[in-house]
């Protein structure tokens, strides 16, 4: 049976069903918003309507654009449940509270019509219980649909059937979320705190006894458990502030109070610290104050953290470990770990210690919570940011290493473990070509991870495909003819290295493929072009070789639009620059829907001076139609540079013009990101790929220019710019204008790019320019002069 998500109804608006609700009218869907009618005013749809507009003005954005919101209406359950009839899908998300759930759901039972589906984002609830009660139509439609908040940016969704789903509602859901909603879709079995918040708070109560074992800081912990363990900055307790302690504790309880037979349920116990900041009501940042609490100071604002004995908040103090200063110095997060786990000092003690009890735990919960040991990773992963999972973290410290740490700590650990404890160079995953195959406990073989055969995995690609690489970048075959050109310089800036293996990547598929895709897996596309390189040329007056690095660049980014081959450009998260000036000139973009576009040159002193200012001229005379205000249409293109504008997500670039309708696409899923560049690419090239001819560009010379003069000085005379601000805009507008041609007039993209070029220069020798520059090297602040 295939189905059709065209319209879902959210029940309960709070903060996770506002969110939810978002996320849906993220992706097209009409969205029904239900919640309890007031018991008193008129407006019988204000709680709902309320906690929409609250989620619409938090921070990061729960939507993709303005234009979403309009999918979504808001009601009440006594006079708009009926109108469920229409939906597709039910998703009930109200207070954790059996009774009041099962009231719903038999109003819910009244007005869905056979076949709908219906889940629960119960976070704790078993699913059989909620199950009780119904009818046979409704038990088979019905399973948990966990989102972890925010929906929109955290990518796990746990699907967890009830005894009665069908395999065709739970398969469906899996397929749904992963390719609709983006998630990574996880299966689990209807146990306490399913898999992600079972393992992951776990962790971090280990974490909590052994702060107060080890005699540490809030601070420490935090330094030691965030990026140079692969996990986010928040680490530990910024996190805990973030997602609420008591919400933490309410996880932790029901573990202690549901799974009596946990051999690690002693670990589940509030400490009395935290228990003291649930009784205070010190709940984090919905508080104001958790483990953290911002404070002013003569009129400056601090962060305080809380001392755990004495339980008072006090400057935060930071204490020096070698192991962490050695291990900043590694490449990878790999080698990072590696050497912390075995330093000598506290803060690999830590480690070492959270790393076994972690270890110990999640073999305990196979078969448990979940038959195979690859689900237990992409949940931890994908539910708390997590770069490796347990078992991933296990084979980074060695299967035997790990063991004897477990054994050494009095730890238990289960029979399927005993029985591989003398294989020789045992490790739970193996990589076999591109393949990646995960240790099945139930027929002691190692076998595919399921789903690969519609994804493209760089990193496992990349170990038997690589064909050219230097310090910055790497080609990769990607197979069926298209190769893909990954950078790896720090921050993916775009240097001297990049450029070459861009050039090298055109010259091999030219030669001998049939297409290009430009993708990494890093954590951010690309930060853009090295500033650091560009200001120490500027800084020492080589106007000569700056003049040289930005003709090779601008060379460069007119290859990718005037190559003999496709050139599709797959960009992620911070897309700055020279890197959206890659995108702006690629047949192609496949934007992941988390991707900030901007040409943000602007904020350095300078304009974009790789195309992007060019391109964006090109765009805005293909925009012109007879009869249009011109000056209008140059006044938005303008001042999206002007103003350093970054999309908020790929749908916002395609407002502000760094994306194409027609020609630029959006993918929810990163892990299908490379597969559709790469079948785009194809695409193009078996339609009959024929690279573009030259354009003449319609540029409107002194009409333009006195517009943006006017403009740039009623801002500088009104205070909101400085006077460098006011010459930058001047550049910039000369640029975009052509020059002070007398009419409009048509011009070569070259003349632009001399045009672009000269302006770059110009600014670079600026010593406000030189100081801003200095800044971002030097603090990575934005200085405005």
């Amino acid at each position: 049976m295939k189905r059709h998500i065209n319209k879902v109804a959210v029940l309960g608006s709070g903060v996770m069903g506002s969110r939810i609700a978002c996320h849906f009218a993220n992706i097209g869907v009409e969205v029904l918003l239900l919640d309890m009618a007031p018991k008193e005013g008129d407006n019988r749809n204000k709680i709902a309507e309320d906690a929409l507009k609250t989620t619409l003005k938090s921070s990061p954005s729960a939507i993709y654009s303005k234009s979403c919101i309009s999918r979504i209406t808001a009601g009440n359950f006594e006079d708009d449940l009926p109108k469920i009839n229409d939906c597709d899908w039910v998703i009930e998300v109200i207070i954790e509270d059996l009774k009041i759930k099962q009231s719903l759901y038999d109003k819910v039972e009244q007005y869905r019509k056979k076949g709908t589906l219906v889940s629960s984002n119960t976070s704790g609830i078993p699913i059989q219980m909620l199950n009780e009660g119904r009818s046979d139509d409704f038990k088979q439609h019905f399973c948990g649909t966990h989102f972890f908040n925010p929906p929109r940016y955290l990518r796990l969704l746990e699907i967890i059937p009830g005894p009665d789903t069908t395999q065709e509602v739970t398969d469906f859901h899996m397929h749904y979320g992963e390719l609709f909603l983006g998630k990574k879709t996880v299966l689990c079995k209807d146990t306490p705190a399913f898999i992600a918040n079972r393992i992951g708070v776990y962790s971090i109560m280990s974490l909590f006894h052994l702060v107060k074992e080890l005699g540490m800081s809030v601070t420490d912990v935090d330094r030691i458990s965030g990026p140079l363990l692969g996990r986010p900055k928040s680490a530990t307790f910024r996190t805990c502030d973030v997602v609420g302690i008591d919400t933490l504790v309410k996880v932790a309880n029901g573990v202690k109070e549901n799974c009596p037979n946990d051999e690690a349920s002693r670990t589940f116990e509030i400490p009395d610290y935290v228990q003291t900041l649930v009784d205070n009501k010190w709940l984090g940042s919905k508080s104001g104050q958790g483990f953290y609490k911002k404070v002013k100071e003569d009129g400056k604002s601090k962060i305080l953290a809380l001392n755990l004995e004495s339980l008072e908040y006090e400057e935060q103090k930071r204490s020096t470990f070698a192991s962490l200063e050695q291990a900043k110095l590694l490449p990878s997060v790999e080698e990072k770990i590696k050497a912390l786990f075995h330093g000598k000092d506290k803060a690999s003690e830590l480690i070492r210690k959270s790393f076994t009890n972690i270890f110990a735990y999640v073999a305990n919960r196979v078969p448990e919570i979940s038959d195979e040991i690859y689900r237990l990773d992409d949940a931890v992963r994908s539910g708390f940011g997590w770069q490796h999972g347990p078992f991933e973290l296990w084979d980074i410290i060695g299967f035997s290493k790990g063991l004897k740490h477990i054994k050494e700590a009095g730890l238990s650990v289960p029979d399927w473990i005993e029985r591989i404890e003398g294989a020789e160079n045992f490790s739970f995953y193996k990589l076999e070509g591109s393949s990646l195959k995960f240790y099945d406990q139930s027929s002691t073989s190692h076998e595919l991870v399921p789903g690969q055969e519609d994804k493209i995995n760089l990193k496992n690609r990349k170990a038997a495909h690589s064909i050219w690489g230097n310090s910055e970048c790497s080609i990769i075959d990607l197979g069926d003819g298209v190769l893909n050109l990954e950078f790896h310089s720090k921050i993916n800036t775009i240097g001297s290295g990049i450029i070459q293996g861009l050039n090298k990547a055109i010259d091999m598929a030219e030669k001998d493929y049939k297409g290009l895709v430009i993708y990494n897996e890093g954590d951010n596309f690309s930060a853009g072009a090295n500033v650091g390189l560009i200001f120490m040329l500027a800084i020492e007056q080589e106007l000569e070789e700056l003049d040289m690095a930005v003709r090779m660049f601008q060379k460069a980014t007119m290859r990718i639009r005037y190559s003999d081959i496709p050139v599709v450009v797959a960009p992620h998260n911070l897309t700055l620059g020279g890197a959206t000036e890659m995108s702006l000139h690629a047949d192609a973009v496949v934007a992941h829907a988390e991707t900030y576009m901007g040409l943000v040159e602007f904020g350095v002193g300078v304009i974009p001076g790789g195309g992007g200012t060019k391109e964006f001229t090109v765009r805005l005379a293909e925009e012109l139609e007879e009869g249009d205000i011109r000056t209008n249409t140059f006044r938005k293109r303008f001042l999206t540079i002007g103003q350093a504008k970054v999309s908020t997500s790929a749908e916002e670039a395609f407002e502000l013009g760094y994306l194409r309708r027609g020609y630029d696409h959006i993918v929810l899923n990163r892990d299908h990101q490379l597969a559709f560049a790469k079948a785009k690419a194809l695409e193009l090239y078996n339609k009959g790929y024929t690279r573009p001819g030259s354009k003449k560009v319609k540029v409107l010379g002194k009409e333009a220019m006195g517009l943006v003069y006017i403009g740039a000085n009623s801002m500088y005379s009104g205070n909101y710019t400085s006077e460098h601000d006011r010459k930058i805009s001047e550049k910039l507008g000369y640029v975009m204008s052509g020059g002070f041609l007398s009419e409009p007039s048509e011009v070569s993209e070259q003349y632009l790019l001399d045009l672009e070029r000269k302006k770059f220069l110009e600014l670079c020798m600026e010593r406000k320019t030189m100081e801003r520059m200095q800044s971002l090297v030097k603090s990575g602040k934005i200085l405005r002069n």
